[in-house]
C-alpha cells in the first residue's frame, strides 16, 4: 500500500511540476473524468492572477462577522486582551486549515464532492468515489443553505443603501420599527431579489471574468470606505471613551474560558473554514501559487478588516451613548441611529452601506460557488444552467426566510451543526484519508522552501482536533461564531 501511495504522490508531483492542469484533463488523483464516468471535460476555469485569488479569498472571509460580531466580541470580552487568543487562533487555523483547504482543492481540481471521492479512491476504498461524493454533499449543501440565509441579509443591506441615498433612512423616527418592517415575512422581496440578481449576474461570467474581476474592485474599495468612516468617527466628541474601552486590555478576561471559546469561534468562522468555499476557490488555483503565502495574506487582511470595523463601531456607539450589541441590530439599528445624529451622517451612511453591500456580495459569491461547481462537475451542466438552478433554489427557499427570527434560526442551525462538520470532514479526508505526506507535498507546491515537520503534526492532530472541539462547543454554547 505504501509503495502504491508513494507512486501516486510522485506521479502527481511530476504532473504539477510539468505545469499540467490535471483537473482540466480529467486526470486528477483518483481519475474518473467528469463525475467518474469518463465523459469529455471542458477546460476548467482558473484564477488569472495570484492577487485576484487572494482578494477573492479575502472577500469570502470579510463579511458580516467582521462588521457586527467582531467589534462586539472585542468590546465585551476584554478589549485588546481579547486579541491575544484571537490572534493565536487566527495564526493556528490560518497555517493549518486555510492552507489545507486551498491545497486540497488544488490537488484534486474539484470541489468537496469530487475531492472527497478522489481521496477515498486514493485510499483504495471499494466504491470510494461514490461514498466520498455522498459525504461531500454535507459541506456543499451546508454552503448553499448558509448562502440562502446570507442573501436575506444582503437584501437588507441593499434596502438600507437605497434608503440612505434617497434620504428615507435619515428621516426615520424609529429605526427599530423601520428595520422590523424590512425584516418581516415577505417584507423585503424586491431588494432581496436585487441582491441575488447582482450576485448571480457576476457568477455567470465565471471565475476569472466574474468573481475575480469584481473582487479586485470591491475588496480594496471596502477597505478604503471603512477607513474613511473610521477617520470621521475619530473626530466625534466622546469617541475617545470608545477607543479606551476597545483598546485598553482588561487582562482578567483571559481567565474567563468564554473569552477563549468565542475567540476560537470568531477566528474559525471568519476565516471561512467549512470544507467548502476555500476548497472550491483552491480548485481553480494554478500549481505555481504559494498557498502558504496566500493563506497568510487572507488571515492578515481578514484581521485588519475586523479591527477597522471595531474602530468604527465601538467609538461611534460610545460617542452617542448607545449600547454595543451584536448581530443585525448593531448594524441596522444602532449604527443607523448613530449616522442619523452625526453631522453629514447621510453621506457616511451611504459609504457604510456601500461597503456592507460589497462585503456581503463577495462572501455570497464564495458560498454559492460550491453548489454551482458541484452541478458543473458532477452533473456536467453548463455554468449558466448551474447558476440558474442554484438561483431558483435560493429564491424559492430564501423568500420564506425574510423574517428576522426565521433567518436567524436557519443560520444558527447551519452554522452550529453543518459548517464545522464540513470543515472536520475535509480535514479528515485531506490529512488522514489521502496518503501520508500527500497534504504536505501539495501545500509545498509553488514554494521556494519546504514546510517543516511541524505541518504534519499540526494539521493531522491539532487542526482536526480543533474542528471537532468547535463542533462540540458550538452545540454546548448554542453557537460560538
Amino acid at each position: 500500500m505504501t509503495n502504491k501511495n508513494d507512486n501516486i504522490i510522485a506521479e502527481e508531483a511530476r504532473a504539477m511540476e510539468a505545469g499540467e492542469e490535471t483537473a482540466a484533463s480529467g486526470a486528477a488523483p483518483g481519475g474518473g473524468g467528469q463525475g467518474g464516468r469518463g465523459r469529455a471535460k471542458r477546460p476548467r476555469d482558473t484564477w488569472a492572477t495570484h492577487t485576484g485569488f487572494i482578494l477573492a479569498c479575502v472577500g469570502s472571509a470579510v463579511g458580516m462577522a467582521n462588521i457586527w460580531l467582531f467589534p462586539y466580541r472585542v468590546a465585551q470580552l476584554g478589549g485588546a486582551a481579547f486579541l491575544i487568543p484571537y490572534l493565536i487562533f487566527v495564526a493556528l487555523l490560518g497555517f493549518t486549515g486555510v492552507i489545507g483547504e486551498m491545497s486540497f482543492g488544488r490537488a484534486m481540481g474539484t470541489g468537496p464532492m469530487g475531492a472527497f471521492g478522489k481521496a477515498m479512491e486514493m485510499r483504495g476504498v471499494k466504491g470510494g468515489g461514490r461514498i466520498g461524493k455522498i459525504i461531500g454533499l454535507i459541506p456543499t449543501l451546508g454552503s448553499l443553505a448558509i448562502a440562502i440565509g446570507y442573501a436575506v441579509v444582503l437584501g437588507w443591506a441593499c434596502h438600507y443603501l437605497v434608503a440612505s441615498l434617497d434620504g428615507e433612512l435619515m428621516a426615520q423616527s424609529d429605526m427599530g420599527a423601520f428595520f422590523g418592517g424590512i425584516a418581516s415575512d415577505f417584507g423585503n422581496v424586491g431588494f432581496h431579489l436585487l441582491g441575488l440578481a447582482i450576485t448571480f449576474g457576476i457568477m455567470i461570467l465565471g471565475v476569472s471574468r466574474g468573481i475575480e474581476k469584481v473582487n479586485k474592485v470591491l475588496m480594496p474599495t471596502f477597505f478604503v470606505l471603512f477607513v474613511i468612516i473610521a477617520i470621521r468617527v475619530a473626530t466625534l466628541p466622546g469617541a475617545g471613551e470608545g477607543y479606551l474601552y476597545l483598546l485598553v486590555p482588561r487582562w482578567e478576561a483571559l481567565l474567563n474560558p468564554t473569552t477563549w471559546v468565542y475567540a476560537l469561534g470568531q477566528a474559525f468562522f471568519s476565516l471561512s473554514l467549512a470544507g467548502c468555499g476555500t476548497l472550491v476557490y483552491g480548485s481553480y488555483l494554478k500549481k505555481d501559487v504559494d498557498v502558504v503565502d496566500a493563506a497568510k495574506n487572507v488571515a492578515i487582511f481578514d484581521t485588519i478588516a475586523g479591527l477597522v470595523a471595531a474602530c468604527v463601531v465601538v467609538p461611534a456607539v460610545f460617542a452617542f451613548g448607545l449600547d454595543v450589541s451584536s448581530g443585525p441590530p448593531l448594524l441596522f439599528i444602532t449604527l443607523a441611529q448613530v449616522f442619523q445624529e452625526m453631522p453629514f451622517g447621510g453621506i457616511f451612511a451611504v459609504i457604510l452601506f456601500v461597503a456592507v453591500v460589497f462585503a456581503a456580495i463577495t462572501s455570497l459569491m464564495n458560498l454559492f460557488e460550491a453548489p454551482v461547481e458541484a452541478l458543473q462537475e458532477q452533473a456536467g451542466l453548463s455554468r449558466v444552467a448551474s447558476v440558474g438552478i442554484v438561483a431558483v433554489l435560493a429564491v424559492a427557499v430564501g423568500l420564506f426566510l425574510e423574517n428576522g427570527s426565521s433567518v436567524s434560526d436557519w443560520m444558527d442551525v447551519i452554522s452550529i451543526y453543518v459548517i464545522p462538520v464540513g470543515a472536520f470532514l475535509a480535514a479528515v479526508m485531506f490529512f488522514w484519508v489521502c496518503p501520508a505526506g500527500f497534504a504536505k507535498q501539495q501545500a509545498e507546491l509553488g514554494r521556494a522552501k519546504p514546510l517543516g515537520k511541524w505541518f504534519n503534526f499540526m494539521t493531522r492532530y491539532v487542526f482536526v482536533g480543533i474542528t471537532a472541539v468547535v463542533i462540540v462547543l458550538g452545540i454546548f454554547y448554542g453557537g460560538i461564531g
